[in-house]
Formats: structure tokens, C-alpha cells, sequence
């Protein structure tokens, strides 16, 4: 048996630009070490696996060591793989998963926009241990998710002069830690850190964005955004807050595509 696998370099309109995901198309569910055993093999931060059940297309997504709840990169490599190679004629795709609905819109020139539901952060008065060490600032103000604690810095160049300690960060009980700010050629900027989730520094994250959204769309009164990920590999991306959902939009490029032919199932 013969699995499908595509890389694609997502939120970058080139390649060796965005953030690298491995996205396998299967008839059916392998087991969870299985999945897990591939996404390490991959050593990419996300591998998302999709199955066509009867209500659609179900996702699910795994970094080198462990299942996450939402990938948005990875999502955005999911669609551009169906959208080339499966479903040509579609404009729309609906993704089931852990978090709920997620849904992709393409545009006639190639740009897709993620539609995901918001997960606005709440301000911390106790800031756990490992955040200002791990990442080598004064107290600043610190947010809470269901997913990473958010960090806001007071400046691009602050975020973009980080040089975290990824042990100190890796104590923090979350999956990672954004560190954010205002931007001086986009509305906000950010890198992102997940060494407790196997990935030091992922180059472009979706889900973060949907924290990110909210947040600064109440601080800065709007709600079309542009941000920037600051990452080597950089990620662009056009924000916006609807109601409850985030819309984000970039392109992505399909890198190579194969199969996996190892006797994974001995």
C-alpha cells in the first residue's frame, strides 16, 4: 500500500519561503503511533493528515512528537494540495477536526483564506515560570489561551532581537508562547516559540493568528490587518475579525509530491 504525501511551503507565495507541512491523503485512519512515527520521519513541524468520511474532509495534524488540536498552516497546505490535485473545480473546502469547522475560500489569482474560529487571550496576573527567562525580558503584559500564553513586547525590534532560552521555555505549562507587537510595516508582527510541542521556533502559525486577531484588532480599532511572522523563512498575512471567526489569507506552493512506500504497517 502506497500513501500520498505532499510537501508545500504555506503563507509564502515562493518556495523555501513560508512554513514548510507534509500533508498525506489516506483512505482511511492508521493508528495515532503510526501518524505520529510519519510526522517524526518528516521532521517538518506540522505533517496534517486528511480522510474524505461521509460528511467531508477530516483533519488531524501532528508535530515530530505530539497531536495538536488546530494547525492553520497546515491547513492552508491541506487545501492547496486538494484544490491542485483532487478537487480543481472547487472555490470552497470544509475541513472537520478537534476545533470545531475550519473552512478554505481560493480566489480566481490563487489566494487562499483560512476561515477559523477566534480564540481571543486573557490578560495573566500570574505569570507563570520559564516566560521572561525563556525568552530574556522584563516583565511585560502576558495573555492566556486555551493553546500558548502571548507575550507583548513594546516594539518590532524587540521581538525581532529575541534569543530565547528554549529550556527556560519549554517549562512553561502551554503548548508555546507567542511574543508580539506592533508592526512597522504591517499592523502587528510575531514570532513563535513551541520547544515543549518538539519546535523551537515555527516559521509561520496559523493558530496563533487567531489569538493574535482579536487582540489587536480591539487594540488598534480595526478589523483588516496585515501581519508579519518574523521568522528567517518569513509570513505574511492578511488579517481579518468577523463576528467570532478569523479570516487569513496567503498563498501557498507545492514543493514535491511522492509516496510513501515503507512497510509502515509491519
Amino acid at each position: 500500500m502506497k500513501i500520498p504525501i505532499y510537501q508545500v511551503d504555506a503563507f509564502g507565495d515562493r518556495i523555501f519561503h513560508g512554513n514548510p507541512a507534509a500533508v498525506c491523503i489516506l483512505e482511511d485512519w492508521l493508528s495515532d503511533d503510526t501518524m505520529q512515527n510519519i510526522a517524526m520521519e518528516n521532521n517538518l513541524s506540522e505533517t496534517a493528515f486528511l480522510v474524505l468520511e461521509d460528511n467531508g474532509w477530516h483533519i488531524r495534524w501532528f508535530t515530530p512528537s505530539v497531536e495538536v488540536k488546530l494547525c492553520g498552516h497546515a491547513t492552508l497546505a491541506s487545501a492547496q494540495v486538494l484544490f491542485q490535485f483532487i478537487s480543481p473545480g472547487e472555490k470552497s473546502l470544509s475541513f472537520h477536526c478537534k476545533s470545531g469547522l475550519l473552512k478554505v475560500d481560493r480566489t480566481e489569482d490563487g489566494v487562499l483564506t483560512l476561515d477559523f474560529p477566534s480564540n481571543p487571550p486573557e490578560l495573566l496576573h500570574s505569570i507563570p515560570r520559564g516566560i521572561f527567562e525563556g525568552l530574556g525580558v522584563e516583565p511585560v503584559p502576558v495573555y492566556k489561551t486555551s493553546f500558548d500564553y502571548m507575550v507583548v513586547l513594546p516594539s518590532q525590534r524587540v521581538v525581532e532581537s529575541l534569543s530565547p532560552d528554549f529550556k527556560q521555555l519549554a517549562l512553561t505549562p502551554c503548548r508555546g508562547v507567542i511574543a508580539t507587537s506592533k508592526g512597522e510595516s504591517a499592523d502587528f508582527v510575531s514570532r513563535c516559540f513551541y520547544p515543549q510541542s518538539g519546535i523551537d521556533e515555527d516559521p509561520v502559525t496559523g493558530s496563533a493568528h487567531t489569538i493574535m486577531i482579536p487582540f489587536w484588532s480591539a487594540k488598534l480599532g480595526k478589523t483588516k490587518m496585515k501581519a508579519i511572522q518574523l521568522s528567517k523563512r518569513r509570513g505574511y498575512l492578511d488579517c481579518e475579525l468577523v463576528g467570532d471567526r478569523v479570516k487569513m489569507s496567503g498563498r501557498a506552493v507545492v514543493f514535491m509530491k511522492g509516496d510513501i512506500i515503507a512497510p509502515i504497517f509491519e
